[in-house]
């Protein structure tokens, strides 16, 4: 399977957030095969004077998505994330400052670059692939131009 992949921190040291989570996505869940440059950011859906670092990286994995976001969620808890900013993807979220947000934005059955490449649709109660709101943040879509 192949990931787009989107990851945040806009706490404490959110350079070594970020890399944490990479070295942990690629230790678990697969191998990063491309990562965009780094991006920085006002918060997004509510106030705080706390700017984000993000970056967007494409995967390839032998994780199935569920099985990918819950590697993901897992990797945000052991970098010391302790609140979610939903538990359904029916509820409204409540965002706040944290030291790492990754989300899964886009799933293909392989490289989108090859021709013929199948786009993975999921709308259930725990994950919605495409990422429902990926082209309303800028922090997820300029990244994403540099690695598409």
């Amino acid at each position: 399977m192949f990931y787009y992949l989107s990851l945040g921190s806009n706490q404490g040291d959110r350079a070594m957030y970020i890399n944490a989570a990479c070295q942990a996505i690629e230790e678990r869940c697969g191998r990063i095969v491309r990562r965009s440059s780094d991006y920085y950011s006002a918060p997004w859906g509510y106030e705080s004077d706390k700017e984000y670092l993000n970056i967007t990286l494409a995967l390839i994995s032998d994780l199935a998505p569920i099985e990918l976001l819950h590697a993901t969620q897992e990797i945000e808890r052991d970098l010391g994330r302790t609140t979610k900013s939903r538990t359904s993807m029916q509820e409204e979220p409540v965002y706040q400052d944290r030291p790492i947000d990754i989300d899964l934005i886009e799933a293909y059955e392989r490289d989108p670059r090859e021709a013929d490449a199948a786009s993975i649709t999921i709308d259930s109660e725990e994950l919605m692939l495409p990422h429902p709101k990926m082209n309303e943040r800028p922090f997820v879509r300029e990244p994403m131009k540099e690695i598409r």
